[in-house]
């Protein structure tokens, strides 16, 4: 194992996702590859899940003004850039990527030759526990590569 992507959303449970990714990697002594996808721009005009991953101060502009996809990459960069801080990590590598989730997954990963692909799974839907949530499912049914599939739904 030497390199391992790590997708990251903008949910908050991406914390979660990013520890105990960076941790499985790290014991298989394998770099860490750190990918945040921009796919459906009406989800960073929300203000339900500022500031990302509970890092305050991540968003430095008004989500309002994040309108531009080059705004958006920027405040994308931002947020793996807090990431890899969080992590302590500096030889982290951070990757943003347009375009479809799953699709842009796969074609990162194929591009930097990764070895596993670590993302996590929080569905919302009603067949929840059955289905683990339809970005994860499309990345599991496309890939080819490894997969380690993070829960992160709150357990009751």
């Amino acid at each position: 194992m030497k390199k391992v992507l790590i997708a990251l959303d903008y949910d908050p449970t991406a914390k979660k996702v990013a520890e105990v990714g960076f941790d499985f990697a790290k014991t298989m002594g394998a770099e860490v590859i750190l990918l945040h996808v921009i796919s459906d721009p009406v989800y960073y005009s929300s203000t339900d899940y500022s500031p990302i991953m509970g890092f305050t101060g991540y968003l430095n502009a008004d989500p309002l003004e994040l309108n531009t996809m080059e705004v958006l990459k920027t405040a994308s960069l931002n947020f793996l850039d807090k990431t890899r801080i969080h992590l302590g990590d500096k030889t982290i590598q951070t990757v943003v990527e347009e375009g479809d989730f799953a699709e842009s997954i796969h074609k990162t990963a194929k591009k930097l030759h990764v070895d596993m692909i670590i993302l996590g799974s929080h569905s919302q839907k009603w067949l929840e526990n059955i289905v683990m949530g339809s970005v994860t499912e499309d990345v599991l049914r496309q890939s080819e590569i490894p997969l380690l599939i993070i829960p992160t739904k709150k357990r009751k």
